[in-house]
Parts: structure tokens; sequence; C-alpha cells
């Protein structure tokens, strides 16, 4: 019985990543820090780096639609902070 719990358990269960990454137009102190450190270990190529956020999350529902909206409200509700971030959500297979 436990068994064919852990299996219909896996069924359902959806796997997400999100991305939150600060608005181009925000400056980004942390990235710009971690740009100076690069260069001054000799890395001279280096553009620009940003800094930001991962989240890997897994839910339990079998609908993808009804997965990603909640996964949506979770980054506008606590994840990201939309003045100043941005985010991507993505399915992990």
């Amino acid at each position: 019985m436990a068994k064919q719990f852990q299996l219909n358990s896996k069924k359902n269960k959806l796997k997400f990543s999100v991305t939150v990454t600060l608005k181009e137009d925000v400056l980004d102190p942390q990235g710009k820090v971690v740009q100076n450190t690069l260069v001054n270990m000799g890395i001279n190529n280096l553009k620009s780096i940003r800094q930001g956020k991962h989240f890997e999350i897994d839910i339990n529902e079998k609908e993808l639609t009804v997965a990603k909206k909640k996964i949506d409200e979770m980054c506008r509700k606590l994840l990201v902070n939309l003045i100043i971030e941005d985010y991507k959500i993505n399915i992990i297979k």
C-alpha cells in the first residue's frame, strides 16, 4: 500500500525552476562586485555580470496549467519583488 502511494504521488508531482533577476534598469551592486573581482583575477573579457536567485519547486499537482498558475502566484506573492525584479518559470522534466 505504501509503495502504491509513492507511485501515485510521483505521478501527481511536477517540478519547476524559477529564475529571478533584477530588471535591466535596476543597479546591481552585487553583480558589479563579482565582475570587479573576476577582472582583478585576470578575467578581462567580461562585458557584465548580473546576479539573481534560483528556486526549484516540486508541487503535488498533475495538471500543468494549474501547477504553473500556482507557481506564478507564489512568485507574485512572495518570491519576487515585482517592483525591481523579473522572473521566468520553466518546467523541469
